[in-house]
């Protein structure tokens, strides 16, 4: 396990498929994410199994007080230029707004520099997703360019915002 201040990172385990399968499905929850279709719990049970032992990508659950709450994950994990791309999905709506968000990307970015000895965390977030910018820059995260009209939703596009964290800029925090 990986322990932040307020959440617990660990292991994505199968029985977690279900809160999984839920929160994909929750148009509220994934309004920020790039998924527009519904996902049957046996095409989540097989990202699940294909996720599982492959080094490119790591994948976690967030827990507080052994609830578990949303995932976490790094993805296209570079191991010669030591780089992942970092995904989170908060998919329980009580826990929304209240830092545990924050505090389980300070965890993860920690764990990725310090353990991991990868050199830049990168991510993507759409413009109107507002609390995931702010919270983004609350943990370090820079803005490096925007790619115009990136996504289709709710009628129109929407710009993708690309940010990173080095890991000197991380220490720097």
């Amino acid at each position: 396990m990986i322990i932040g201040k307020r959440v617990i990172l660990r292991a994505l385990e199968k029985e977690d498929i279900k809160n999984c399968w839920k929160w994909i499905n929750d148009p509220e929850i994934i309004k920020g994410l790039y998924m527009i279709f519904p996902m049957s719990k046996y095409e989540e049970e097989k990202w699940y199994e294909k996720s599982i032992g492959d080094d490119r990508n790591k994948y976690f659950a967030v827990e507080v007080n052994k609830k578990h709450i949303g995932n976490i994950g790094l993805h296209g994990i570079d191991w010669i230029n030591r780089k992942a791309e970092l995904g989170i999905m908060i998919g329980e709506k009580d826990y929304l707004n209240k830092g545990y968000g924050t505090d389980a990307i300070k965890t993860i970015v920690r764990y990725a520099f310090n353990k991991m000895n990868l050199h830049k965390i990168q991510l993507r977030v759409y413009e109107f997703n507002k609390r995931a910018l702010k919270c983004y820059e609350k943990c370090g995260f820079k803005e490096e360019g925007v790619m115009r009209e990136e996504l289709f939703r709710d009628g129109k596009y929407h710009n993708a915002v690309f940010m990173s964290i080095l890991r000197s800029e991380f220490h720097e925090i």
